[in-house]
């Protein structure tokens, strides 16, 4: 009986092709593009998830409180692990590591340019890590070791038995490889390509009052997170006056996607996205499955004599429903097998559109499980309203020819279809808010000039001839002006407690803080509100500039010439900048002090002549660099690209949603193709009647698509409040962000009534224009 089933459904597939091909379609899109979603959230939910000690290793993070204001950061206390890990128990290991760092690193005539860690002895007792080459357990004891991945040994040697053998670093010191390790996943919180000794000075055991490094623990029988944190609070309240910081531990199963803090208290991260598309995937199955149920429940009167004639004979209500559920769950097989070889093909698109490399797991039983589970899902889904309907049918009514399906199969259809309107006005209306935000955060006032400008990493030997470079590349007439910095113009290092002046409110402000060389303020496009820059003199050593933030922070009236006492100096307020966006372009610049180093360590920062082709320029850049930087390889990076990266996850969720939301607009369109087309058969006598009485072929659009205009308009007021209140709930997320407008809406209710105009035309026109006797007669 169950083969005569599917046998039964597959033949009325195959008579109904374009039923069937209409729902194919649409289930196709819908199942592909949810795989396409799951393999993406799967990625962002696997983070770190190799590592051995995943549900025991945490990050101590930092609460601070500046002025009534909590700032939350990952930098903490150097000496604070080693603590830790003596005085508490629930502590098994603690290791504190510096931030990722690029380190050129050469052999013989090779020069490669690797990001690393540098960590304490405990570090791979919480990070496991498989090792190839070598022994983890004493890979970190000396000064001199450094551990290396498989791909760096490769690069470096063509080998990955390259125990005991010399690298040089930064062409100033030379280091021992003692251990080789498989290369970090992809989906690891630590991409780095070697690892080495925590070189720091005896002293910074004792300092616990700067915070510049990160401490991971691995806590052992912990079973109440609240007590553990107060305890790591009482130990550095023994050990430091500061009051103003809380110290909290972040597990490392929210590293990746609880990442944002606000007010002292996690506000999320990426698990906003993770949901959204979730989301997302499951409403783009649920179109396609309206399409079935829609067209299914379309064509009821052409089923119901089957109908009829089943239950005559004997059939009865669950049997028919059983007979229903096979054809949507046939179809939803084949569109799975068909959408299993569209992501195969498509995924390097993918992989491309999201930086990442995603993989169909064929191999793996989960992903069948999951593909039973989408057949099953989508074919009862699909097939539950039309299997419940034409199950339902009264016999006696549809063998006489009395059957009228009336309101009872238009309501539930007219439901649907405003659903299916609901989420495509949101999708469009959500699309053009998304894509307005990250333009208008684009075109902010960054308060420097970005282009022509480009940026080189320092070295101990460029910080040796600056002088003799900046001549050169001057003298050239293809560079405008050159600077040094200590951090680059696109992110901030240090951020650091407010120098003292008189009147200082009570409390601890905290402002960032960048050193800089002469022609810093001329170099980077900078606006001078008051006084003037360094003037590479004796004096700079002793002056330093605020930015316009720092003086509104401060409540300073007249700035310039204002004495502060910084450190165990004092320095002279010089002048006054404009506020520079360095750091995230959604919120407010912060307060920033501006210190004088003749040779500021870090970034060599350079503003090509705006008449020279920057080709050229960078060629003589290059030629000059190589002459005094020989042991380094030359490497730039033009600071507008480096700013938009800051972009990267807003533009990748912009375009996940372009892309999901105009696959979820087509299927809508498919469907709304099949309904009318599905009307207009319905109604074709009456349409010829029309036409012969003069009915225009506009008249008979307007009278077709009047229905479906009207299902717009309810869906539009509908969606529309639910779009303004999600994407202000987004919008919310950002301190400079923009206003939802209610043009916008307007905008969307165009496109959505010209595009059902359209397709209830392009299904009419054919009728429209055709003979109506000649229909008539048929």
């Amino acid at each position: 009986m169950i083969r005569n089933y599917f046998k039964t459904a597959w033949r009325n597939l195959i008579r109904n092709k374009g039923f069937a091909v209409t729902n194919l379609v649409s289930l196709t899109i819908g199942i592909t593009s949810t795989i396409l979603i799951l393999l993406w959230v799967h990625n962002e939910l696997s983070w770190n998830k190799h590592y051995k000690n995943y549900n025991s290793t945490y990050q101590v993070y930092a609460n601070r409180n500046f002025n009534g204001s909590i700032y939350t950061d990952n930098s903490v206390i150097l000496p604070l692990a080693d603590v830790l890990e003596s005085e508490l128990p629930q502590v098994k290991n603690a290791a504190f590591t510096s931030y990722g760092e690029d380190r050129i690193l050469s052999t013989g005539d090779k020069k490669l340019k690797k990001t690393g860690y540098r960590v304490s002895k405990h570090y791979f007792k919480i990070f496991s890590s498989d090792v190839l080459r070598g022994d983890l357990e004493t890979a970190l004891t000396t000064p001199d070791a450094f551990v290396v991945t498989r791909s760096t040994a490769l690069a470096l040697f063509n080998s990955e038995d390259v125990i005991n053998k010399i690298i040089r670093v930064d062409n100033s010191r030379d280091v021992k490889i003692t251990a080789v390790i498989d290369d970090v996943p992809q989906n690891s919180s630590f991409i780095l390509d070697f690892i080495a000794p925590y070189d720091f000075e005896p002293a910074a055991m004792q300092d616990w009052t700067n915070s510049y490094s990160n401490v991971f623990v691995q806590t052992s029988g912990v079973k109440d997170d609240a007590a553990l944190e107060k305890a790591v609070n009482k130990i550095i309240a023994k050990h430091s006056d500061n009051r103003n910081s809380t110290y909290f531990l972040h597990p490392m199963k929210k590293w990746r996607l609880y990442s944002e803090f606000r007010d002292g208290k996690n506000t999320g991260g990426l698990i906003t996205y993770v949901k959204m598309f979730s989301i997302i995937a499951v409403v783009i199955l649920l179109i396609g499955c309206i399409n079935f149920m829609n067209l299914s429940t379309a064509r009821s009167e052409k089923r119901a004599r089957e109908v009829g004639i089943r239950k005559t004979l004997g059939s009865g209500k669950t049997q028919l429903m059983f007979q229903f559920f096979c054809e949507s769950v046939i179809l939803a097989m084949i569109a799975l097998i068909i959408s299993v070889f569209v992501v195969y093909l498509v995924l390097p698109l993918f992989n491309g559109l999201i930086d990442k490399q995603l993989e169909l797991p064929l191999n793996a039983w989960q992903f069948w499980l999951l593909a039973i589970g989408i057949i099953v899902f989508t074919g009862l889904v699909a097939g539950s309203y039309p299997a419940i309907y034409l199950s339902s049918f009264n016999p006696v009514n549809v063998l006489k020819g009395t059957f009228l399906p009336g309101k009872a199969a238009s309501t539930p259809r007219r439901i649907l279809v405003i659903a299916q309107f609901v989420i495509s006005i949101l999708l469009i209306s959500s699309t053009i808010i998304i894509y307005q935000q990250i333009q208008h955060v684009k075109n902010r006032d960054l308060g420097y000039k970005t282009d022509n400008l480009l940026m080189l990493p320092s070295t101990a030997d460029i910080g040796r001839n600056i002088q003799a470079i900046r001549n050169e590349l001057i003298q050239s007439g293809d560079v405008f002006s050159l600077t040094q910095t200590s951090s680059p113009i696109t992110e901030i290092y240090n951020y650091t407690p407010a120098p003292d002046y008189e009147g200082k409110p009570d409390g601890q402000m905290i402002v960032s803080s960048i050193g800089v060389s002469q022609d810093f303020t001329k170099t980077m496009g900078i606006k001078l509100l008051e006084g003037s820059d360094f003037g590479n003199t004796p004096a700079d050593t002793s002056s330093m500039l605020l930015n316009g933030a720092a003086v509104k922070t401060m409540g300073l009236k007249n700035p310039v010439g204002t004495t502060m006492r910084y450190g165990n100096r004092n320095f002279v307020v010089r002048g006054v900048t404009e506020n520079v966006v360095m750091t995230s372009p959604y919120q407010p610049v912060d307060p920033m002090i501006i210190m004088y180093r003749q040779n500021a360590s870090g970034t060599v920062t350079i503003r090509l002549n705006s008449n020279t082709p920057p080709q050229k320029a960078i060629g003589t850049i290059e030629k000059i660099f190589t002459k005094y930087n020989p042991g380094s390889p030359f490497e730039y990076r033009f600071v507008d690209a480096e700013f938009n990266t800051k972009f990267i996850t807003e533009e990748l969720i912009g375009k996940l949603t372009n892309l999901f939301a105009g696959l979820a607009i087509f299927i809508c369109c498919l469907g709304m193709a099949g309904l009318a087309s599905y009307t207009i058969e319905r109604r074709i006598r009456e349409i010829s009647v029309r036409k012969i009485l003069g009915a225009s072929v506009q008249q008979l659009l307007m009278l077709i698509a009047s229905e479906f205009i009207k299902l717009v308009l309810i869906a539009f007021v509908i969606a529309v409040p639910l779009t303004w209140w999600a994407m202000n709930n987004w919008l919310q997320n950002y301190s400079y962000r923009v206003k939802v407008e209610g043009w916008i809406f307007g905008l969307v209710g165009m496109i959505v009534i010209l595009i059902t105009m359209t397709i209830v035309w392009l299904n009419i026109a054919r009728t429209a224009y055709a003979n109506p006797a000649k229909k008539l007669r048929t």
